[in-house]
């Protein structure tokens, strides 16, 4: 439920539940007051809604009529008949007749009030005049008197009455008073409550997870089956939550991996510098008495050096992936000319090894392609040096195929070397990973050379994988789009930053 909708509820609630409860308050408190007040006689609320100058004006209009009538003919105002008449006339208005003769009520039009009211009226002799105004009881009845004399000539008097407020003002409105405070302090503890269990507790319990997050406990969750704006916060919290445990997590892997790094690097560099230290030893020490032993030693020198200058480069190359920082120059390049010149290049140096290289090109002579010649040619030597690295038979094969893809270019690059587990063929372009957890001088490296692949291949628009079969060899699949131009517009190639 939202916040709009409980808003609602609770205005419609508080508007509405303590006016119907004091409605019913009303007329339960009114009707029982009335009954204490007057033997089972029930409230008359017409009179509530008249001020006492009203009911005043009420009561003037009749006494008039009477009056009237009265110096008209005397004897009409003892006829019972004629009394009748103006009682069915007041019928509803709350005002009644009460003729007195003597010390007992000769008529009255409501039989019941002149009993409780007759001791309470003023004796013979007080009549108010029309110039005079009317008069209240103790029990608060509004009337006006008219004294009489009767045919046997005895002495009376009649009384116009009005059941001003029946029950008594003062009882009523405390009565209504204690009532309507009980209401709205019971409405005020409901909806306190019925907001403390939907707004409040949420919220706070958001706080503690809020707490946990601080103190750096991303095991806390949040859990609930509520709509609206409480479950939309309790999801962002739990998307929080777990984005911060993946970035925490994926930080300490990190942070592992560069140790694990240093690491690796120390040794990759320990072992080419320990076999400098003892070539050059050995030449200081005259081991290496003849020229040919000692061109020997020197090109050994001069490999090891090559390769402590690789593993820097290819460090290098990491940090600069690291922070997005490798620079590409953008060309447009001719893939079967490009590859041509790359396979005669690495044909010779893999010719030296003993490793045969087999080269397929089945694209147009034209295909072309945007790339970054250099960054393109450091993918196909970190593969052909990853499959000469991890290259297990007597004859090693290295073939390398360029296919059509109507929009695309797929390159291959498939050895017959000691292939690839399945188990580790997924992870393969990850950072720092190496299937081969030995550190030898044959087998060994940094592990980052087919995530620098990979980070390449991705900044250049195109994808890499790899498919392996232990024992058999594996083979590196990447696809590239071809560049066409549009009419006569030219496609940019400036050097861009990745």
């Amino acid at each position: 439920m939202s916040f709009k909708q409980k808003l609602r509820i609770a205005f419609t609630t508080i508007i509405l539940l303590p006016t119907g409860l004091l409605l019913i308050a009303f007329l339960v408190v009114g009707n029982l007051l009335a009954r204490a007040e007057g033997a089972n006689r029930l409230l008359d609320y017409s009179g509530l809604s008249e001020d006492v100058r009203s009911i005043g004006d009420h009561i003037d209009e009749v006494y008039e009529k009477i009056l009237e009538d009265h110096e008209k003919d005397p004897s009409i105002t003892v006829d019972k008949e004629y009394l009748s008449g103006i009682s069915e006339e007041l019928t509803g208005k709350n005002i009644y007749i009460l003729v007195r003769k003597g010390n007992s009520v000769y008529y009255s039009g409501n039989e019941e009030d002149a009993a409780e009211i007759l001791f309470l009226l003023p004796a013979y002799g007080n009549e108010s005049g029309s110039s005079a105004g009317y008069y209240m009881t103790s029990n608060s009845r509004m009337f006006r008197q008219m004294d009489l004399e009767f045919p046997d000539g005895e002495k009376g008097s009649l009384f116009v009455v009005s059941q001003a407020v029946p029950l008594g003002s003062r009882k009523l409105l405390t009565g209504m008073f204690v009532t309507m405070f009980a209401i709205l302090l019971i409405t005020a503890i409901l909806i306190t409550q019925w907001l403390k269990k939907s707004l409040f507790q949420p919220v706070d319990s958001l706080a503690v997870a809020m707490g946990n997050i601080r103190d750096g406990n991303l095991e806390y969750m949040l859990s609930t089956t509520e709509k609206g704006e409480i479950g939309e916060l309790y999801q962002s919290y739990e998307d929080m939550r777990l984005r911060l445990k993946e970035s925490t997590e994926e930080k300490i892997e990190n942070e592992k991996h560069d140790r694990e790094l240093i690491s690796n690097i120390c040794h990759d560099l320990k072992t080419p510098i320990t076999a400098i230290k003892g070539y050059v030893e050995g030449l200081i020490d005259g081991v290496a008495n003849t020229p040919e032993k000692q061109e020997k030693y020197l090109r050994t020198i001069y490999n090891k050096a090559n390769d402590m200058d690789n593993l820097i480069n290819e460090l290098t190359l990491y940090s600069r992936i690291d922070s997005n920082k490798i620079l590409y120059n953008f060309q447009r390049i001719n893939v079967a000319d490009y590859f041509g010149d790359c396979v005669e290049e690495i044909g010779m140096d893999l010719e030296s090894r003993g490793i045969e290289l087999n080269y397929i090109n089945l694209v147009t002579p034209d295909t072309m392609i945007i790339a970054d010649p250099e960054q393109l040619k450091r993918v196909i030597n970190n593969i052909i040096s990853n499959s000469v690295k991890y290259m297990d038979k007597p004859k090693g094969k290295i073939d390398i195929r360029i296919l059509d893809e109507q929009d695309s270019v797929r390159f291959e690059i498939e050895d017959n070397g000691k292939g690839i587990a399945t188990r580790d063929l997924p992870n393969i372009f990850n950072r720092f990973y190496r299937t081969d957890s030995s550190r030898n001088s044959a087998q060994g490296g940094s592990g980052i050379g087919l995530s620098i692949v990979k980070k390449i291949i991705e900044d250049h628009g195109g994808y890499i994988w790899a498919t392996s079969k232990e024992g058999w060899g594996t083979c590196q699949h990447f696809v590239l789009r071809k560049y066409r131009e549009k009419g006569k517009s030219e496609v940019n190639v400036d050097s861009q930053e990745a």
